[in-house]
């Protein structure tokens, strides 16, 4: 065991070089935060990501996860912002096809094999230092209240919107935690400079925020395409736009991410042509075209059912009548009922003659219950715009 704490530069050299713009040190001491992480997920804000209530113990207490720990390396990686789309060119014009938006993070591989394998290149040089020292490296992999070690390691605040807030990087990076034995020099925690600012809270389409730092999952536009497993509550689709994986509204308006720097690792900027894809190209992917297009990536998380899911609601919000024929063949061939019904909206959201006569073409030989309830909704809209007193 050491006796003194050791110094850190010699991480926080291998870190730059590896491609972490963030690190600090902080002791392997209880979390707070697990008490309000309880009540949390007591008040239903976790929705349906039943594995979060799995757990307490470990978050709180890191020698759960490693006997012994005395220090919390945490690590963050930049990811892009993308904050030149302009939202009038993702609408269907023209007879072009609508286009879609993926969260930024999700631009490029999968992070958590290239953040793992980076942050495990710092673990072998604590144990270069320290050779008796034993440790674990983190990147969503085990129940780690990563932003409040975050905050304690000085990498940054637990801002209103729930991300980690850096002061000079904005807060579009990657969290990795490297929990050790080893007795490492700590640094200052970080301070809230959210201030009065509210942008972040006004801006969220879906009311996601029922107060500052708190998140409702079961209204976040992320949750809904990524965890979410099954039909997207109706009350909510309009207000999600055309996001299809993920969603970067309440970081794209903080103030602290206009200087957000360009990601040095090139793995995560790889996939850029995702920032704006083609929706009717996506929606028409069968299961081959789904894992080849998707391989080592993110969004093979949601599977294909999950995706074009996604993508019916965002062509129901962004796309026009040249979308229907498309939509038509879907609803009649799609093996999926979720994605069936998901595409009826799309088609009564889109409310053109074409929309509801493919819908009622489709009703007669639908046999899945969800799907005509689905349809019978979307006819539905078409008698509430016939009524002129509506």
């Amino acid at each position: 065991m050491c006796a003194k704490a050791l110094a850190t530069d010699p991480l926080r050299l291998r870190a730059q070089q590896l491609g972490f713009d963030l690190i600090g040190v902080t002791p392997a001491d209880p979390l707070q935060a697990a008490d309000f992480f309880a009540r949390w997920v007591a008040l239903g804000f976790a929705g349906a990501m039943g594995y979060l209530e799995r757990g307490i113990d470990r978050r709180r207490n890191l020698a759960r996860l490693v006997p012994g720990a005395r220090s919390v390396i945490c690590l963050g990686m930049h990811y892009p912002m993308v904050d030149d789309r302009d939202p009038n060119s993702i609408r269907s014009v023209d007879g072009e096809s609508p286009k879609g938006r993926v969260a930024g993070y999700a631009l490029g591989d999968d992070y958590h094999d290239i953040v793992q394998a980076r942050a495990r290149s710092i673990l072998e040089e604590v144990q270069r230092i320290d050779p008796t020292s034993k440790g674990r490296c983190f990147v969503d992999t085990a129940p780690v209240l990563e932003r409040e070690l975050g905050q304690r390691a000085g990498l940054g605040w637990w801002g209103k919107n729930t991300c980690l807030i850096n002061k000079h990087r904005g807060s579009a990076f990657f969290l990795a935690e490297i929990v050790t034995t080893a007795s490492l020099h700590v640094d200052r925690p970080a301070t809230d400079h959210c201030g009065t600012c509210t942008h972040c809270l006004d801006a969220c389409p879906t009311d996601a925020f029922p107060e500052p730092y708190v998140l409702d999952a079961r209204r976040c536009i992320s949750y809904l395409t990524i965890e979410l497993r099954g039909p997207i509550p109706r009350h909510l689709r309009s207000s999600m736009g055309e996001w299809i994986f993920g969603c970067d509204i309440c970081q794209d308006v903080c103030p602290w991410n206009r200087r957000a720097p360009t990601p040095v690792v090139e793995d995560l900027t790889s996939r850029m042509e995702l920032a704006t894809p083609d929706l009717l190209e996506l929606l028409e992917l069968d299961d081959e075209g789904f894992r080849r297009r998707f391989r080592n990536h993110p969004i093979k998380r949601t599977k294909r059912a999950g995706l074009l899911r996604n993508v019916a609601v965002a062509i129901g919000n962004v796309g026009g009548d040249s979308c229907v024929p498309v939509l038509a063949r879907v609803l009649s061939h799609e093996p999926a009922a979720l994605v069936r019904g998901h595409v009826a909206w799309a088609l009564g959201n889109i409310g053109s003659q074409d929309a509801f006569d493919t819908l009622r073409a489709a009703r007669n030989g639908e046999a899945d219950r969800s799907v005509v309830e689905e349809i019978d909704a979307a006819l539905a809209r078409q008698s509430r715009l016939d009524d002129p007193d509506n």
